[in-house]
């Protein structure tokens, strides 16, 4: 999510300044706004410019331990849990600083009540740590302070990131198998073009015949890799390194969320637990009595992927006009036409956080069977790839000996 540099006055009046992410500057200005600071002047930011405090050196940055998804997932139960039970906020977090085994995570709790102490809020408090909190964990705390309904989305945060835990484990053993055999794929290809191919060629040069063209490919194509292999490798460093830096960048983001959804197989998973996530938070938003237009914008931050933020933001400015969401949600063209027709039902009826909740459930389903069987759907493709691998070395080693061998038995 891109980051933004603000400036503005708190409400005793002080100059106030940071950096902030959000889908958009709007987004960054309903934030600061709800945390009682006036912005002055908003603008992107630097890759970069958001740290989690100031380092205390090289050695303890590289040793310190790390908070892991799981400690965040279970500071979100233990917190609601306090919360439900009556706790006052300080008091939770004091606890929790004092349980935890994670001395970082320790750490980062003893800064949030430090914050907290200032004058802050929890969304802004946790803001300054946006490498534990993502943006979507920080939108939905906003939410609850806004709506009193703190306790909620800690809970919904934590089935969400329960969920989103599931996935990924899923996904991990899902692309195991066919990770090993990719993998065994490039091995053998570069011990043939290396090792293999070479020795062939010189075989095949002792024939003193036209070899066929495909022979003629593989050999040029081994010869290429045995002297330049040094500097393909380096090129594919550069290429990732390249790639990762553009994906940083606002308009690399935007590109690459686009078409991540259009990618086959995985680009219908990615797009149907984006859309999930857009209707649970919506959905909660709605119920806790947000108005729509603030709600849109607090959605944009949650779900994760900057073309889909820019379709709700498009939504907000389309309703903003006095359009239905139902029109909205149309003109973004992303939701399918059984999700349109609950959307209208939902408006209908005065129960659009039901209908939403019912998207929610209904594409989480759909996204919990793309992954079981997302194994059962990369293994045509792995086949036909082994396939035309197997055929390629095939034609271009046998052809020439199938050749002499037919030559030898006409004389």
């Amino acid at each position: 999510m891109p980051a933004f540099s603000y400036r503005g006055r708190n409400s005793s009046g002080e100059m106030v300044q940071g950096a902030l992410e959000g889908a958009s500057s709007s987004a960054v200005a309903d934030l600061l706004f709800g945390s009682g600071i006036t912005p002055l002047e908003i603008k992107p930011a630097p890759a970069g410019a958001i740290k989690t405090g100031k380092s205390s050196g090289f050695s303890l940055e590289l040793f310190a331990e790390r908070i892991e998804h799981v400690d965040v997932l279970l500071f979100t139960r233990q917190i609601y849990t306090l919360l439900k039970a009556g706790v006052p906020i300080m008091r939770a977090l004091t606890g929790l600083q004092e349980s935890s085994a994670n001395q970082t995570m320790k750490k980062m709790l003893g800064q949030l009540r430090e914050s907290l102490d200032g004058g802050r809020e929890l969304s802004m408090s946790m803001a300054r740590h946006p490498t534990v909190f993502s943006g979507f964990y920080l939108a939905m705390v906003r939410v609850g302070e806004l709506t009193g309904r703190l306790e909620e989305v800690f809970l919904r945060l934590f089935d969400h990131m329960e969920f989103e835990r599931y996935m990924r484990e899923q996904v991990k053993s899902a692309l195991r198998y066919p990770s090993f055999v990719v993998a065994a794929m490039v091995v053998a290809m570069f011990v043939v073009n290396i090792f293999v191919i070479p020795q062939f060629a010189k075989v095949f040069a002792g024939f003193g015949a036209e070899l066929p063209l495909m022979t003629r490919i593989l050999i040029g194509f081994s010869n290429f890799m045995v002297a330049w292999w040094h500097l393909l490798l380096l090129g594919m460093i550069a290429v990732a390194m390249a790639f990762v830096a553009w994906v940083r960048t606002t308009s690399g983001r935007y590109k690459w969320d686009k078409v991540k959804l259009r990618l086959p197989i995985a680009g219908k998973i990615v797009r149907k637990a984006t859309l999930a996530r857009f209707a649970r938070s919506f959905a909660l938003a709605s119920r806790s009595g947000v108005p729509i237009i603030q709600a849109m914008t607090t959605v944009a931050n949650t779900v994760d992927n900057a073309y889909i933020a820019d379709k709700v933001e498009r939504m907000r400015d389309t309703i903003e006009r006095g359009e239905s969401l139902l029109r909205a949600a149309i003109i973004a063209d992303v939701f399918t036409p059984v999700v349109l027709q609950m959307i209208a039902v939902g408006e209908e009826s005065g129960a659009l956080d039901d209908m939403m909740d019912e998207i929610a459930g209904m594409y989480q389903s759909e996204v919990e069977y793309e992954l079981k069987t997302l194994s059962q759907q990369i293994e045509p493709i792995l086949i036909i790839m082994l396939g035309v691998m197997v055929l390629i070395l095939a034609l271009g080693i046998f052809l020439p000996i199938w050749d002499l061998g037919k030559v030898a038995m006409h004389k």
